[in-house]
């Protein structure tokens, strides 16, 4: 096996978000479910756009945050996702550059315009997204770059990739890749809504050894498994993942491997600001230790430092270098 050009690569839904903050009162006008994410048609996105207050407006997409996330720790980053060649497209490719991210996928020059989540925060932190994925469901196979690929020690895979078909070719493309070239996949189930809908075929990906490493949340971890039985989901994730990282919001999280189970606690923080990202900085900060071989508790440690910042502000990526928020906190590696 070569050497690594890129410490980790992702694979996801290049998508523009539009931050507002909201009350339940226009959760329920709207007809949305508190803390899900739903994906929407563009009427519907107008219909929400336009009934909206001020936003807050930046480059997203679940995958690009730990991306991000993970150049902001300084690690050598790369993404593959689809933009139009619009506004909007031009602005997500100037952000992820700018983030110190190799970002070479061809934007399209036609079809849907760049996709766009447009998310409800509440009083309370908690985040409700409605996504329009645009020309990020024109992803194909043929964006899969197989030297590239190759290249990176890690190729990280959003499930919400599951949802557009040809999406999904690609991210089993990517995956074959890695494998062939003695690399390691790592997959985040996304979201409970997600995992209701492909259950099955996520269970396929960690049994039949297509994701060496996993991360949910609990409600993820739940409805992959079908129970309210936390201990017991945990025990079976064990038993069918290499390796499996469950988050418990303020509860920290738990890691399940061949060699036993780690629980690390959260990251202090002073106030609940956003949760939006918090996952995909989590992933960022784990993925980060795996890469630079911390071992399970510090790469913890690492992704709560991480999703502790990012839930602090507005926004799902960092405001300050995580590098050097690490150092400060006795992390340095």
């Amino acid at each position: 096996m070569t050497d690594a050009k890129y410490d980790v690569l992702g694979i996801g839904n290049a998508i523009f978000d539009v931050l507002v903050q909201a009350d339940e009162a226009f959760l329920a006008r709207h007809g949305m479910t508190k803390g899900s994410m739903a994906l929407i048609e563009e009427a519907r996105a107008a219909a929400i756009y336009r009934d909206m207050g001020p936003a807050t407006e930046m480059s997203g997409g679940s995958g690009a945050n730990t991306i991000v996330g993970l150049a902001s720790l300084g690690a050598r980053a790369a993404y593959v996702g689809k933009v139009r060649d619009d506004q909007i497209g031009r602005m997500y490719t100037h952000d992820i550059r700018a983030a110190g991210v190799a970002f070479d996928t061809a934007a399209a020059a036609d079809g849907p315009a760049t996709g766009c989540c447009y998310i409800l925060v509440t009083p309370d932190g908690e985040r409700t997204m409605n996504t329009y994925l645009g020309a990020a469901q024109n992803l194909t196979s043929a964006d899969i770059d197989p030297a590239q690929i190759a290249a990176a020690r890690i190729v990280y895979l959003e499930g919400y990739l599951w949802d557009p078909k040809d999406a999904k070719d690609a991210f089993v493309k990517a995956a074959t890749i890695a494998h062939d070239a003695g690399r390691e996949v790592a997959l985040t189930l996304s979201d409970s809504f997600c995992v209701d809908r492909y259950r099955e075929e996520f269970l396929d990906l960690l049994r039949g050894g297509t994701a060496d490493v996993v991360f949910a949340n609990e409600a993820e971890l739940h409805s992959l498994y079908q129970t309210s039985d936390f201990d017991g989901a945990l025990k079976q994730l064990r038993e069918d993942a290499t390796l499996g990282i469950v988050t418990r919001s303020d509860k920290g999280c738990m890691v399940v491997s061949n060699d036993g189970v780690i629980a690390v606690p959260a990251h202090p923080i002073e106030t609940l600001v956003d949760t939006t990202g918090a996952g995909d900085l989590f992933a960022a900060g784990f993925l980060f230790g795996l890469v630079r071989k911390t071992g399970y508790e510090i790469a913890g440690r690492l992704g709560g430092l991480a999703a502790a910042e990012v839930i602090q502000h507005i926004g799902a990526r960092p405001q300050v270098s995580l590098k050097d928020l690490a150092a400060q906190n006795g992390l340095k590696v």
